[in-house]
């Protein structure tokens, strides 16, 4: 998706979108690319599935209460990848 349209979707001022794009992106969870005059943005599942995957290891301690949403979340990610 579009940088532009990502901000209205979300409802969040360009510069606020552009220091979270730039964050994630250093953190390898999303991907751009240059199509004419603008960036599209693409989740990386599975680097969101590795992510996850730590938080319910390692975050979680193996608590069922706390890691039965993140576990939902990341068995949702790694099938879509």
């Amino acid at each position: 998706m579009a940088a532009g349209d990502i901000a209205r979707k979300l409802e969040v001022l360009p510069n606020t979108l552009s220091s979270s794009l730039a964050v994630l992106s250093g953190a390898g969870l999303i991907n751009s690319r240059r199509e004419g005059r603008s960036i599209i943005y693409t989740a990386d599942y599975t680097r969101m599935g590795k992510l996850l995957g730590f938080l319910l290891e390692d975050c979680c301690n193996g608590n069922a209460e706390i890691c039965a949403p993140v576990a939902e979340i990341a068995n949702r990610a790694v099938c879509c990848s």
